[in-house]
């Protein structure tokens, strides 16, 4: 039985039982909440078909699967529309009853105008108490001419938009507008500094408990079920390495376990890099959910930000200190090694190196003439680094709240970030029809991470020459990781039969 058999009908019913919660939760927060969950849910049911259909071995072509997509896209659209009418007059609802509660306050608040329909920061999962006139009056006189100067409030969510000048630096504003907001409401709301829709600054002030959060008992639990089954697949791939099975012979697990040490020791390294960098500017993150798999023992691992991001600066350094720190160790470990490569070893057949650029240049490098024969021996150790820098590369795609999203979102925006979303993910659309993996790790991205992460308090400071080199040295790292040899590359490199 193949890996794709084995974990279909897992990943199906887990998909499923998500969706399945995802109603439960929205049920309880009204219609709105209810068409916003369909049409999210109508991106993931294209790959759940595909998947449902695989079970019963029909599998869809590339055409038939384009159909499928473009039938569940008009859906999407059609599902979308009916929500932002609805949240369109519930917002209008709102805007009027804050109206009748504003009269006979002076008129100093500006216009109330709709919220957009695509907010610019996440809103509660609970119902949580709206914003008082007595609050909103507090909070706009936080504004003045030498710092924003707001001429509009905009009702949203449990807080408010101001959209006005920005009158100096933002660097320079946003400790005297946070300063401000402390002195007049204490620590009942964050402030956030970011582009409208319209790439203009404007001020999003919301609830503390909004955003600023921690991980429920529940979610630390998931936390760690998960890592202990990333330990059982790490195993497994560390006795299929050796030749055997786990489950046939489990009295060997102890030859297996130096490879899972290995795996999970990158991983922590990646997630130990996130952790020290979110320290240093005072961000908190929540436990890492790993993700396992049968391929490779892990896909990696994700997690949240729980508390608000100073700049986009921070945002950079936070996503990037973990695949530096796993990324570079992975590498250290695969160079040794491939030098501890000889006679003797994990007999596997050179071809495999041509799944990686990277991977297969280094071999070729550092094997020299034994790259000829067609089956070479690696010491464990190979294999050990070439899982971690995969798990390193895959984090680095550039969509949603992987690190690379929010890479690419902290230098280049939220707008470009959106689009690298959409784009890797037709990128695993097309791959997944030659290795099931990428549509596992598509559904992935869809269903828990494709969200652009909440901007900083910040927003509006770009990052500098050096972080944007880092950046696009992350990113050529990815693809050279991930793109397998071409066959000029393979003939260049004396691969056998290349």
């Amino acid at each position: 039985m193949n890996i794709a058999t084995e974990i279909t009908p897992l990943f199906l019913l887990a998909t499923l039982a998500f969706l399945g919660w995802g109603f439960w939760r929205a049920r309880k927060r009204g219609s709105v909440a209810v068409w916003v969950w369909l049409q999210g849910s109508l991106l993931l049911l294209p790959w759940v078909a595909f998947l449902g259909l695989l079970l019963f071995g029909i599998y869809l072509n590339f055409a038939g699967f384009l159909l499928l997509l473009l039938v569940f896209t008009g859906l999407y659209i059609a599902v979308g529309r009916k929500a932002r009418q609805l949240a369109n007059q519930e917002l209008q609802a709102r805007r009027e009853q804050l109206a009748r509660q504003m009269e006979g306050q002076p008129d100093s608040l500006g216009s109330l105008q709709e919220a957009p329909p695509e907010p610019s920061i996440g809103t509660s999962e609970a119902a949580l108490h709206r914003l008082s006139a007595e609050d909103l009056q507090a909070i706009q006189s936080i504004f003045s001419i030498d710092t924003f100067f707001a001429t509009e409030t905009i009702p949203y969510g449990e807080g408010a938009i101001f959209k006005g000048n920005l009158r100096q630096d933002p660097e320079v504003v946003l400790p005297l507008l946070l300063n401000k907001l402390k002195e007049r409401v204490g620590d009942r709301y964050q402030l956030f500094l970011v582009e409208d829709p319209s790439e203009k600054p404007a001020v999003v002030v919301l609830p503390d408990e909004i955003v600023n959060y921690r991980a429920s008992t529940g979610a630390k639990i998931l936390a760690g079920a998960l890592l202990f089954f990333s330990f059982l697949a790490t195993l497994e791939v560390g006795a299929n390495l050796f030749g055997f099975r786990l489950l046939d012979a489990p009295g060997r697990w102890v030859e297996a376990l130096p490879v899972s040490v290995g795996i999970l020791a990158t991983l922590l390294m990646h997630e130990a890099g996130h952790r020290w960098m979110a320290g240093k500017y005072g961000v908190r993150l929540s436990p890492a959910f790993v993700i396992p798999s049968f391929g490779i023992g892990t896909l990696g691992s994700l997690n949240r930000i729980e508390s608000p991001v100073p700049n986009r600066k921070a945002l950079f350094d936070i996503a990037f200190a973990g695949p530096a720190a796993g990324g570079l160790i992975s590498l250290l470990v695969l160079l040794v090694g491939l030098v501890l490569s000889g006679s003797a070893g994990l007999y596997v057949p050179t071809d495999l190196f041509r799944s990686s650029i990277l991977v297969g240049t280094l071999a070729r490098l550092v094997l020299g003439s034994e790259f000829q024969s067609e089956v070479i021996a690696i010491h464990p150790l190979v294999a050990v680094g070439w899982i971690g820098l995969g798990i390193t590369a895959l984090s680095l795609l550039p969509a949603g709240q992987l690190d690379g999203g929010r890479i690419v979102q902290a230098v280049y925006g939220r707008k470009t970030a959106a689009r690298a979303t959409f784009i890797t993910l037709i990128a695993l659309a097309v791959a997944s029809f030659s290795n099931v993996l990428a549509l596992y790790w598509a559904l992935l991205i869809l269903f828990i991470a494709r969200e652009p992460e909440r901007p900083p308090q910040d927003e509006i400071s770009e990052t500098d020459g050096q972080r944007d080199a880092l950046a696009l040295l992350a990113l050529f790292l990815m693809v050279m990781t991930l793109l397998p040899i071409a066959p000029a590359l393979a003939g260049f490199l004396n691969f056998p039969n290349g």
